[in-house]
């Protein structure tokens, strides 16, 4: 990106419906982007994200926006990421807005956030800067102090995620810098936990929550599991499984590697089912046991 994009937020952002509230947990965060779109502002495809995740967004939509959005795993409250639609906005406005005043399709998630808006989501060669007008976002209110950094966690890889590079956050307030938001200090800019303290350890792209997939279909997501093992079943609507695989992602330790496989449920009676997907657990559970993301789907 070579000249700045000033990209506001009032008076465009999407009408999204009131996100959840806040629970007991502790931190997490991480983003996954790629190609520029004509707009300039990247999107999240399959050739440059940062994090090393290649998987792309629900049937490769330049309108769809990464959001990070807060669930529960054996490590504590961590972030999954979910794609939504721009819907005609700017792409980094839906994300903020998504936020502050939407509401994740996965009820497995929510957000951290109070409802609201940003003044404003400017991205610049060298970073973004959002504009805050509520002067109680700079407070932590009702938030533990772990939760107002997972909540901070959530908008830098949700708008890291977008723009598909590392870029600081710069948090202004009445036009000039500000000290903190959420309580957390944002004075030097806020950067990206690492991956592994922050992220859910698995996380499905595709199948998305809700959709309708043929009886072959291919599952996407990213993960960090043991010897960069994915385990996969399909169960139907009392949660018993009736299909069962597992498939390697592209590496582990470090950080999520992208995850693929061809599943073929054409045996299955069309119906609703949940396509789940897990981290290997070989300590049998010692370790707090697996993560998993789960999504429903419909088989036709």
């Amino acid at each position: 990106m070579n000249s700045p994009r000033m990209l506001v937020a009032a008076g465009t952002v999407l009408a999204l419906g009131l996100l959840a509230g806040c629970g007991d947990d502790e931190p997490a965060g991480g983003p996954t982007p790629d190609t520029t779109a004509s707009s300039g502002v990247a999107t999240d495809s399959a050739t440059a994200a940062p994090t090393g995740d290649a998987s792309s967004p629900p049937a490769n939509d330049a309108a769809a926006v990464p959001v990070y959005y807060v669930g529960t795993t054996p490590q504590g409250a961590r972030l999954y990421r979910e794609f939504t639609q721009a819907s005609g906005a700017d792409r980094l406005v839906t994300a903020a807005a998504a936020l502050t005043g939407g509401a994740p399709v996965d009820p497995d998630y929510r957000t951290l956030w109070p409802q609201g808006r940003f003044g404003s989501v400017t991205a610049t060669a060298d970073a973004i800067e959002v504009e805050v007008t509520d002067g109680s976002w700079l407070e932590r209110g009702a938030l533990k102090p772990r939760q107002a950094q997972l909540a901070v966690q959530q908008l830098v890889y949700s708008l890291q995620g977008v723009v598909g590079e590392r870029l600081p956050l710069r948090v202004n307030y009445e036009g000039r810098p500000a000290a903190t938001l959420l309580g957390v200090d944002v004075g030097e800019g806020l950067t990206a936990a690492p991956e592994l303290d922050v992220l859910a350890l698995v996380n499905v792209t595709e199948p998305a929550e809700g959709t309708a997939v043929g009886g072959t279909f291919t599952a996407t997501g990213r993960a960090s599991s043991f010897e960069a093992t994915v385990i996969w079943e399909i169960q139907d609507s009392s949660g018993t499984p009736v299909l069962e695989g597992s498939t390697t992602a592209e590496g582990w330790v470090d950080k999520l590697y992208p995850w693929t496989v061809e599943v073929d449920a054409g045996e299955l009676a069309p119906g609703s089912y949940t396509f789940v997907a897990r981290t290997d657990d070989p300590s049998g559970g010692e370790g707090g046991g697996p993560t998993e993301d789960t999504k429903r789907i419909t088989i036709r």
